[in-house]
């Protein structure tokens, strides 16, 4: 097992061990793990300050030492704060004695759902997990039961996190969460946690059984044969590309729309931002006005390989680009990095080839016009970069509706959250 590429790439910053084709737990982690699965009679967890006990001693059984592997100075603080002053009695009650059990049964499971993961991966397709270079794509399907296995053990840190900024991961253990909750308390901070405490009450009340798809879109900076490169300015300029439909809306959310749309994340370049620390910008409602509104029950069908039909693009907008945001060079980075995300890349190259061909032939616009979408799928997005980032909201509502329309995408639905600068954005 361990000889795969794919699971070498990630192994160090997995919690299990590997040796010849297995993975496991080191036995004094399934020993403290076994003990949890009893309940808090036989192990005694039964509130925030104990939990964080055994967290420490499954740390320690798996040598994630506080020089190497540091947790955050208040973690220990705010878990005994949420979980024993924060969450209800008999909710804490519930969480002590139903879920943390169900959760160390899921996280006992871990290696063998992950062998299964890497057995199932050999399907002519790599879809491991796995760690990509820059400028590698790639995809990924993982089972809505092991994503809950790996979140258990961000609850539990139990991630290792030396060398993680060198390959430009972001933050996976809870302790920054909770760290930040006791260090400067806020109900947006609070709100998060009860929103990833509901997710576990509902995983192991009742396990989903789907799957979710992760895909990395390049366009390559080389030239190459086979793919879609980095288009320059001249492509742009020089496109007869019709521009698609535009819708405004200038009430409801993105992800309110029925209409299977691509539906955009107005992305930190690292995907969830400082959502695990103190941020909260790319979450509903907007930063410190989030808030936790209870269950919710997702009733989108699933596709034929049992994931929900609700497709998410992460696009990173420039980060406080001023008077620059204007020039040639950015101007084409966000045209750019829009296009890569709203491009279908296997249907697109087949357009792209009947496109050259007919200009090759005659350069006849019309025919290239009459050219039908890649498919009836478009794209719901809105002030992508335009908060705390600082984009200008009609430039990018330029830029999208282009690049939309070059992926020969068939519509934007654009959410204009009451801007006032885009009142008249459908005039």
């Amino acid at each position: 097992m361990e000889e795969r590429e794919d699971l070498k790439s990630i192994l160090a910053f997995l919690p299990v061990v590997a040796r010849s084709w297995n993975l496991f737990w080191p036995s004094q982690v399934v020993e403290t793990l076994k003990d949890l699965a009893r309940g808090p009679q036989h192990s005694g967890v039964n509130s925030g300050e104990v939990l964080f006990a055994a967290i420490s001693d499954l740390r320690r059984s798996l040598s994630l030492s506080s020089s190497f592997h540091p947790l955050t100075p208040c973690a220990a603080d705010g878990y005994a704060l949420f979980f024993d002053e924060i969450m209800p009695r008999e909710e804490s009650g519930k969480w002590f004695g139903e879920v943390v059990p169900a959760l160390a049964n899921l996280l006992l499971r871990l290696p063998s759902l992950l062998q299964v993961h890497y057995q199932n991966a050999d399907n002519g397709l790599n879809t491991a997990l796995r760690l990509l270079d820059s400028q590698q794509p790639g995809l990924v399907f993982l089972s809505q039961e092991l994503i809950s296995a790996l979140l258990g053990c961000s609850l539990f840190c139990l991630f290792p996190v030396i060398d993680r900024s060198a390959k430009h991961l972001p933050t996976i253990n809870f302790d920054h969460l909770f760290d930040a909750l006791y260090d400067s308390y806020n109900q947006k901070q609070e709100s998060k946690i009860w929103c990833i405490i509901h997710y576990f009450e509902k995983i192991t009340s009742r396990m989903p059984t789907g799957f979710v798809s992760f895909e990395r879109k390049v366009l390559p900076v080389e030239q190459t044969p086979l793919r879609i490169s980095y288009p320059k300015a001249e492509f742009w300029s020089n496109s007869v590309i019709p521009l698609c439909r535009f819708e405004v809306h200038r009430s409801g959310l993105i992800e309110d729309q029925s209409s299977g749309a691509l539906e955009v994340d107005f992305a930190n370049k690292y995907i969830g931002g400082g959502a695990l620390h103190r941020g909260c910008v790319q979450w509903c409602r907007y930063a410190s006005s989030f808030r936790f509104s209870g269950d919710y029950v997702d009733e989108r069908d699933a596709d034929s390989l049992g994931r929900r039909k609700t497709r998410i693009i992460a696009i990173d907008a420039l980060c406080s680009p001023g008077m620059k945001q204007y020039k040639q060079e950015l101007l084409l980075r966000e045209t750019n990095k829009a296009f890569c995300g709203f491009l279908h890349l296997s249907k697109y190259q087949e357009y792209s080839r009947l496109v050259q061909e007919n200009e090759r032939l005659n350069r006849d616009s019309a025919m290239i016009q009459s050219l039908d979408y890649v498919d009836d799928i478009g794209i719901a997005t809105g002030n992508w970069g335009c908060g705390a980032f600082g984009g200008d909201p009609e430039v990018k509502a330029i830029v999208q509706w282009l690049a939309a329309s070059q992926a020969r995408r068939p519509f934007i639905s654009y959410y204009t959250f009451g801007m006032k600068a885009l009142e008249n954005l459908d005039q």
